[in-house]
């Protein structure tokens, strides 16, 4: 007997040592897949049976549960479930004859509460909300308007200024104007706050909201790409679903409390962190604007639990100065993407041992990877299971022509473990794209065809990931015409067009640029002046300041001869981007965006050295 117990000890402690040895993360990869699973089910649930529970619906029934916990705390003042459903049922009642089910409505609104009343409150209509970047101006968001066939905006009262060159377009167009006032601010616009204290807070009839399909869309969240001018993309009530299913997947609770300081018209803070929020049943700290000097006092204030970032904020953070306190809080975890490893450490070192989740994702895309074991410089975790869950693949790609590297058949080829590649995910029943509102040919921009079968079609992440013998995802860079600046993405055509509409410029190529102790990539356009003309550094800085969002504008300006084109009469920017900003190695005229001086000034070997050493803080 006694050797029967030792045999079966001895295989346990052998079976323990080997799964440490071989398969160290087994567990924690086993209880993540458990709840990956177990949140899909449910979502197979609704799509078999067509009673999808969307995220308003469960918003109502966390009201219901607990109305008088606390749901969002904005600027020291405490909104309860209970308060934020009667004011969002207010603005339901305000519409409740304007609009009809399967309208789409825009919001511009900055990071406040009612942001959530307008959004809840036209979505128990039936509406699908346009969620618009509060930094896109005149001929952009007119285009937004025109791609997801808004016919009413609610904009909030801080913003009104920003539509005064399109007011009158958008009236031409029939679209009607609502104000966040007591009164109506000009002629034309109407108010809205007096309105909603008027209107009954009774819940509108659940049938208006009821959805019997998972894929019909209730958002468009606008994303810059890769044409120029932002894309609607289509947010499914099956993507909301699934992002406000992150924090719960990474073992968050309904006692935790997050703070969100990022912008509500992003995915991240909308579907991951308010939807995420509704899901657990927890409290949001809602900040009107990201502040690095602020954040540590308002998580100590709030007992913030959990907090949400882009690698740039984190930056932000380990930048200010040492305070004896900065250990001294209840965070456990942050939840975000594209923090560097650099910046990983440096935050562990100042701020504690907070577990740090990267999730990876586009707003549009059809994948998600989740590094929940925390391992630094890792986007995410895959393994055997996680491949037959969701089918994506690295491919070989050619950065000086583009495009993905195929065999002698045409089809795409594989990288070995370790190799950097083009991330591609396969289009299927459990994994769909849906695309982009009002345009078919962008939609199909985005889709590989013929990857490694005939007739097999791929989303195209614009990625180049790699991953490594222990199964770890880590992000390489940006492919294409998009490259991300302070936390955004710029899309490089309409860069291109904006600077093209300058007196003195011919043509510009507009690409990212790496510069030391930066997140991302910097600007820089490398611009032929007309040959009658001279290169005036003021009026483009007026022009850029003028047309451009702070986070588009090219920091950096090279003068050129002439652009080297591909021999499909694209724009080669490969040794461009390799070259960077340095004035000892680039013989053209380089220039800088000095906002001291308003002007673009010749970018000496002093300057860059500056820039380098992180002297001159490169503006947003």
């Amino acid at each position: 007997m006694l050797s029967w117990v030792a045999a079966l000890l001895t295989g346990i402690l052998s079976a323990h040592l080997a799964q440490r040895l071989w398969f160290p993360h087994f567990w924690k990869d086993a209880l993540f897949l458990m709840r990956v699973i177990r949140y899909g089910a449910r979502l197979e649930i609704y799509r078999r049976t067509s009673r999808v529970v969307t995220v308003v619906d469960r918003f109502v029934q966390q009201a219901q549960r607990i109305p008088e916990k606390a749901f969002l705390i904005y600027e020291g003042v405490t909104y309860t479930y209970g308060e934020l459903e009667e004011r969002s049922n207010r603005v339901a009642r305000v519409f409740g004859d304007a609009v009809k089910e399967g309208d789409t409505v825009a919001l511009l609104m900055s990071n406040e509460p009612d942001f959530l009343s307008v959004w809840f409150g036209f979505c128990k209509l039936g509406c699908a909300v346009a969620f618009l970047n509060t930094n896109i101006r005149s001929r952009s968001l007119l285009h937004c308007f025109r791609c997801c066939g808004a016919e009413l905006l609610v904009v909030g009262a801080d913003l009104l200024e920003t539509l005064e060159d399109i007011l009158p377009s958008l009236q031409e167009d029939g679209i009607t104007v609502w104000c966040m006032t007591q009164e109506s601010p000009r002629p034309g616009v109407h108010s809205l706050l007096d309105q909603m204290e008027e209107a009954s807070q009774e819940p509108v009839a659940a049938e208006r909201r009821s959805v019997r399909c998972l894929r019909s869309p209730t958002l468009y969240i606008f994303t810059s790409g890769t044409t120029g001018l932002p894309k609607a993309a289509v947010i499914t009530h099956l993507q909301a679903l699934k992002a406000a299913g992150g924090f719960w997947v990474y073992g968050a609770t309904g006692s935790d409390v997050i703070y969100t300081p990022l912008p509500l018209y992003h995915s991240a803070a909308s579907l991951v962190g308010i939807g995420g929020t509704i899901e657990l049943g927890a409290t949001c700290v809602l900040k009107k604007k990201f502040s690095a000097s602020q954040f540590w006092h308002d998580c100590r204030k709030h007992n913030v639990t959990i907090f949400q970032y882009i690698g740039e904020l984190c930056r932000y953070l380990c930048n200010q100065p040492t305070a004896e306190n900065e250990k001294d809080h209840r965070v456990l975890m942050g939840v975000g993407n594209g923090l560097r490893q650099d910046v990983w450490r440096e935050f562990h070192r100042r701020f504690g041992d907070i577990r740090m989740c990267e999730i990876y994702g586009s707003t549009e895309g059809n994948l998600c990877f989740m590094n929940h074991i925390g391992k630094i410089g890792a986007v995410g975790r895959s393994n055997f299971f996680y491949k037959l869950i969701f089918k994506y693949d690295l491919v070989k790609y050619d950065l000086v022509r583009e495009e993905p590297v195929r065999d002698h058949s045409g089809f795409c080829q594989h990288v070995q473990k370790g190799e950097t590649g083009l991330l591609l995910s396969k289009i299927c029943s459990q994994s769909p794209f849906f695309g982009y509102a009002g345009s078919k040919q962008l939609t199909e921009k985005k889709i590989l065809r013929d990857v490694f079968v005939t007739g097999d079609a791929y989303f195209n992440t614009g990625d180049l990931m790699a991953e490594d013998e222990d199964d770890f995802i880590c992000f390489r860079d940006r492919v294409g015409d998009t490259f991300r600046w302070k936390g955004e993405n710029v899309a490089t055509t309409e860069v291109t067009e904006i600077l093209g509409l300058v007196d003195f410029i011919q043509e510009a190529s507009v690409y990212g640029v790496q510069v030391p102790g930066n997140e991302g990539r910097a600007g820089m356009a490398a611009v032929i002046v007309r040959p009658e003309c001279t290169f005036d550094g003021k009026k483009l800085f007026s022009h850029v300041l003028r047309e451009l969002p702070s986070y588009a504008r090219p920091l950096f300006i090279r003068l050129q001869e002439s652009l080297e084109m591909t021999s499909t009469f694209k724009q080669q920017k490969f040794a461009l981007v390799e070259s960077g900003f340095d004035p000892c190695s680039i013989s053209q005229p380089l220039f800088f965006l000095d906002c001291s001086e308003k002007s673009y000034v010749p970018l000496t070997s002093s300057v860059y050295d500056s820039i380098v050493s992180e002297d001159v803080r490169l503006h947003h």
